[in-house]
């Protein structure tokens, strides 16, 4: 019989682990007990956000890595983990916070935009999850961050929420595939985080509409998920082949 699951001497992997909500769960994971934590961002945008997140989870006991990279690219993928069971020995919790949003009517969307979207959302999910399942321990959780939009009819989102959509997919037959192992494989589907990430794309009018659609009328605080996300690399680990969705009642199905 499996036991309850603790993060106290594992080792966390974050993709987009730099800011927002992906710094908050490096730190988090870091001050609940994890050994280490892998800490990925994409370029050299995000380098000195990287190292400020490192340096809070040295802070708060753990040991940090840093490793940049386009997740667009398989190799990249698999670079990630290979650099992070170099460094720690070994991963037991991988957590995909990447994504990029678009609001963009279809009529207007590009080819570029779209191959863009899908690259991002969709594919670098597949091979985060992909190499997750050969890479990580047994008995570890793999957890992507999708979108309350997979279950809204609403305009505009059609490259976002229909990238996102196919790791529901990916997660259920990950799951089957992996819980030989115990491995669990989830999602989590926040409401419009209030993050630079949701600004860039809407009025202040929208932005009123979406906090008016959420309990206490406001948006998802990356505060409110990063628990979530903890619970489902711990005492959740039953939970596998789902989507949770995380909203305050923005969206249901």
């Amino acid at each position: 019989m499996m036991t309850a699951r603790s993060v106290s001497g594992k080792v966390a992997l974050i993709a987009g682990g730099a800011k927002n909500l992906g710094r908050l769960l490096s730190t988090g994971f870091a001050e609940d007990g994890a050994r280490a934590v892998v800490i990925h961002h994409h370029n050299a945008e995000t380098k000195d956000a990287a190292a400020e997140t490192a340096e809070l989870v040295r802070a708060a006991g753990a040991e940090a890595l840093v490793v940049d990279g386009d997740l667009t690219r398989p190799g990249n993928v698999t670079a990630l983990f290979e650099r992070g069971i170099e460094e720690f020995g070994g991963i037991d919790i991988a957590v995909n916070t990447v994504g990029r949003v678009l609001r963009k009517p279809i009529a207007e969307t590009t080819e570029d935009e779209y191959d863009l979207m899908f690259d991002i959302n969709a594919k670098s999910a597949f091979f985060f999850i992909k190499e997750a399942g050969l890479k990580l321990n047994d008995n570890g959780s793999i957890i992507t961050v999708v979108t309350s939009l997979l279950a809204a009819f609403t305009d505009g989102y059609s490259t976002y929420a229909g990238g996102k959509a196919p790791v529901e997919h990916f997660c259920r037959a990950a799951a089957k595939e992996l819980a030989p192992r115990g491995i669990s494989v989830s999602n989590v589907a926040p409401g419009p985080m209030d993050t630079p990430f949701f600004y860039g794309q809407e009025t202040p009018e929208r932005v009123a509409f979406h906090k008016s659609q959420a309990m206490g009328n406001q948006l998802t605080q990356i505060d409110d998920i990063a628990p979530i996300i903890k619970f489902l690399a711990t005492d959740g680990w039953w939970i596998t082949g789902q989507t949770l969705f995380a909203n305050g009642g923005y969206t249901t199905r």
